[in-house]
Parts: structure tokens; C-alpha cells; sequence
């Protein structure tokens, strides 16, 4: 598979800061020093290495910085991480049916064979840990792994510095896979507040398809946040879509009620590709998210449909950036917030048209529904336009649910809770119902369906 990089890259989407080579981010360095303990030896160790020297020369941004004002990392830093390793083959998580033997599991970043099963997937693709692969395989993903745009933002070159192992899914040229792949990292908290680095690399070659799931959870069975734990999952997902490849991609977040989720989701689009995400945001006490698109050939399809629901004292910050550098691309964005209680909902998406990028259609929607009358959203996608030639628009709304059609619901014999619920699934399920994998969508709707505090004000 041949991706050419592409003479426009992602504009300022979430830019480093840099330190003078006098001053460190000591806070920083502490957990570089954590992630780094591990040594591993050739190219990737050579990989992690430059990443590192980036890290120690960068800050932890701060709300000072436009792209974290609405997210302010310090009670992050007011908790001191260790990278634990380990296997824990006893966890429980769920198992979709329509991917029995079609999953890689990692617990704490550890992949965890007794867990995982690739025993029923066709030929032609590749789904194992990077320690799994062969010499030859190894050597094939030393073209991708951390070659994405924006390498260099300080969480994504930190989880750089850090790989030990990484879950591939490699697709052959014109192989088309009916199985989803489930990709499944678990973090388990406890005694001490713990550091994971999943990382996640899927290569697309010309011609192929394929269904991702990606699913960031915790222990199950934890009786309280305090078993739970305090952990920082960091993660990092590269996906290379080929020439008329599509991948259709869902990634589901719901982390414990103390954990922190920094997430990257790195996407290059080839030639007439199509790039499907469903990105679902349930879990962690503090949660960001940033998905960026870089179209490296003309004719591309991109969807980015989003739903964010949380509750109590939960931050969600979604920042997305689509560069579309070639002309006859389609690009259609929907992301929804539902907020309850105090929780805070961030939406920042940013669409860039160059002059190159003529005969655009790029449409952008930001829907947020407020819960409570403490509930917060900061809104703002962007559009950049310099071509002359294009169809662009974009648009948030902020609304309550409405006393009428409550109302309407409690005259026809339905109280008011379940009234509630309804119009509140009824906001979710535009986006679930696109999710292609059956039992996922059944899971997600009765999360929604099951959270009471986001029906109590």
C-alpha cells in the first residue's frame, strides 16, 4: 500500500508546547521516567527514543493554551502514576457474539493471550500484538507506527515513548472481512494510581474492508469508585486507509468514575477511501478525545458521528480536525452531548478547505442536550474555507427537554421519569443506530436507558 504524505497537514489542530532547554516539566518527566523503565531494542526502541527527547523538552498544556481552555488538566497532575504490568486472565468484559474469536484483550497496556482469540478470522488479514508478528511483519508496520500527522502533540509522542507492544490489525489488498474486529484494553485500578499506554495500529491496504471496535473499560465488579481505582489511560490509534479501502470504526469509552482517558485517533485517508467513526463517550472522571482526519487523495468519504453522556462531575472535551486537501471529498460530522447534573461537555471541531480542495461538500452539527440547570457545554466548530468552489456548513444547538412533550407523554399514561427516558433515548439513538454491530448497539441502549442520574436534575 502506497499513502503519499500530504503537502498540507493538520493546521495548529492541538500544537506542542515546548519548554526553553532550560526549564522541564518536572511533573511531566516523572511520568516519561514511569513509561520509559521498560527497554526494548532495534528500530523501535530507536522510535521510542525520539519521542522521548520531544517529551522532555514539552509542558503538560494548560488552559492558558486555545486548544485545552475549556479542559484544565491540574487535578491530573495532583496524582502521582506508576506503570503497572501485569496479567490478570480472571477479568470479566463482554464478548460480542458476532466476534467470538476475533479480539485482542490488554489489561494495564499488557496484551493478555488467555483473553484474547484470533482463531476464526479468513486469510488475508493480520490481527496479533506486535511482539506476535513476524520479522517481516515487524518491518511492514515500522512504516506506519507513529508516522501519522501530529506525532509530536505531548500526550501522543508520550504514549510513543512508552510502546513495549501495540495491537495490530493489518488487511491485505482487496480482502473484505465480515468478522468485526473487538479490540479491548482494560484498566485495572487498585492500591496505587496506575499509567496504561494502549496502543493501536490498523493498516487498511487498497480495495479492503473492515469493521473496528475499540473499547477502553475497567474491572468489572468493583463495589465502589474507591475499588475502582485512579488510573490515567493515555491512548494512541493510528488507522492507514488505503485507495478505495473503507474502514468502519466505533470506539467506546466508559473508564472508571476516577479515571482519567486521554485518547488520539489518527486517520489518513488514500484515494476514493471511506472512513466511518462512531465514537461513544461514557466513563472517567475526565475525558478528551482527539480525532483528526488527513485526506491524502481526492474523492474521499469521511463520517464522524459522535455521542458524549455523563453525568455528576464528569469533563468530556471532544476536539476534532478534518483537513481536506484534495478536491471531491465528502465529509458529514454529527456529535451529540447529553450532560446531567454539574458535568461539563466540550465540543471544539474544526473542518480546513483549502484552495486545492475544490467541489467539497463538508456539512458539521454539534447537538447538545442539558440536563440540569448546572450543566455546562462550550461549543465551537470552525470551518476554514479558501477554496471558492465548495459546500460547507455547520451549526450547534444547546437545548432542554421540553415541558410540552413531557407533557404529551404524561397524558398518554406514561410518568414522568419514563417520559424522560424516552425523549433522552430517542436523542441518543440517532447515533447508536448507525453503529453496524447489532449487540454493541443493544449494550449502548440500555446504558442510556439505565443511567438514572442523567434524568434527575
Amino acid at each position: 500500500m502506497s499513502i503519499q504524505v500530504s503537502p498540507s497537514p493538520i493546521p495548529n489542530s492541538n500544537a506542542v508546547s515546548l519548554t526553553s532547554m532550560l526549564d522541564r516539566d518536572d511533573y511531566l518527566t516523572g511520568l516519561l521516567n514511569q513509561v520509559t523503565a521498560t527497554k526494548t531494542e532495534g528500530w523501535l526502541q530507536e522510535l521510542r527514543q525520539s519521542a522521548a527527547n520531544w517529551v522532555r523538552h514539552s509542558i503538560i498544556p494548560t488552559t492558558r493554551e486555545e486548544e485545552w481552555r475549556f479542559t484544565d488538566l491540574s487535578s491530573l497532575r495532583k496524582v502521582q502514576f506508576n506503570l503497572e504490568m501485569g496479567n490478570f486472565p480472571s477479568l470479566e468484559f463482554d464478548i460480542l457474539p458476532e466476534a467470538p474469536n476475533s479480539r485482542l484483550v490488554f489489561v494495564n497496556g499488557v496484551f493478555v493471550p488467555e483473553l484474547s482469540a484470533v482463531s476464526d478470522l479468513p486469510s488475508g488479514i493480520v490481527v496479533s500484538n506486535l511482539a506476535g508478528l513476524s520479522v517481516v511483519e515487524q518491518e511492514g508496520v515500522r512504516q506506519y507506527l507513529a508516522q501519522t500527522e501530529g506525532a509530536q502533540e505531548v500526550f501522543t509522542a508520550l504514549n510513543t515513548a512508552g510502546i513495549t507492544d501495540a495491537a495490530v490489525v493489518w488487511v491485505k489488498k482487496n480482502v473484505v472481512v465480515e468478522t468485526p474486529i473487538h479490540l479491548v484494553f482494560i484498566s485495572v485500578g487498585g492500591g496505587i494510581p496506575t499509567i496504561s499506554q494502549p496502543r493501536c495500529l490498523v493498516v487498511a491496504e487498497g480495495g479492503s474492508q473492515v469493521t473496528l471496535v475499540e473499547e477502553y473499560t475497567n474491572r468489572r465488579g468493583a463495589e465502589s469508585a474507591e475499588e475502582e481505582g485512579v488510573y490515567f489511560t493515555n491512548a494512541v490509534t493510528e488507522i492507514w486507509v488505503g485507495d478505495n479501502a473503507e474502514v468502519n470504526h466505533t470506539r467506546v469509552e466508559r473508564e472508571g468514575a476516577e479515571a482519567f482517558h486521554i485518547g488520539k485517533t489518527a486517520i489518513a485517508q488514500a484515494r476514493d477511501s471511506r472512513y466511518t467513526c462512531h465514537a461513544i463517550t461514557l466513563g472517567a472522571k475526565l475525558s478528551r478525545h482527539n480525532l483528526e482526519i488527513l485526506q491524502t487523495g481526492e474523492q474521499t468519504e469521511t463520517t464522524l458521528n459522535g455521542l458524549t453522556m455523563i453525568y455528576g462531575k464528569q469533563l468530556s472535551d471532544t476536539h476534532s480536525a478534518i483537513a481536506l486537501n484534495y478536491p471531491h471529498s465528502t465529509s458529514k460530522q454529527l456529535h451529540k452531548c447529553i450532560v446531567g447534573d454539574r458535568a461539563h461537555a466540550v465540543f471544539n471541531g474544526k473542518v480546513f478547505v483549502p484552495k486545492l480542495a475544490q467541489l467539497t461538500d463538508a456539512a458539521q452539527l454539534n447537538r447538545n442536550l442539558l440536563l440540569s440547570s448546572k450543566a455546562r457545554v462550550d461549543t465551537k466548530p470552525q470551518l476554514e474555507i479558501t477554496a471558492d468552489n465548495v459546500k460547507c456548513a455547520h451549526g450547534a444547538t444547546v437545548s432542554q427537554l421540553e415541558d410540552d412533550e413531557i407533557f404529551y407523554l404524561q397524558s398518554r399514561g406514561i410518568d414522568e421519569n419514563d417520559a424522560r427516558k424516552l425523549l433522552i433515548n430517542a436523542f441518543a439513538a440517532e447515533v447508536i443506530n448507525q453503529i453496524p454491530v447489532t449487540s454493541l448497539r443493544e449494550i449502548l441502549l440500555n446504558t442510556v436507558n439505565n443511567l438514572k442520574s442523567l434524568t434527575n436534575d
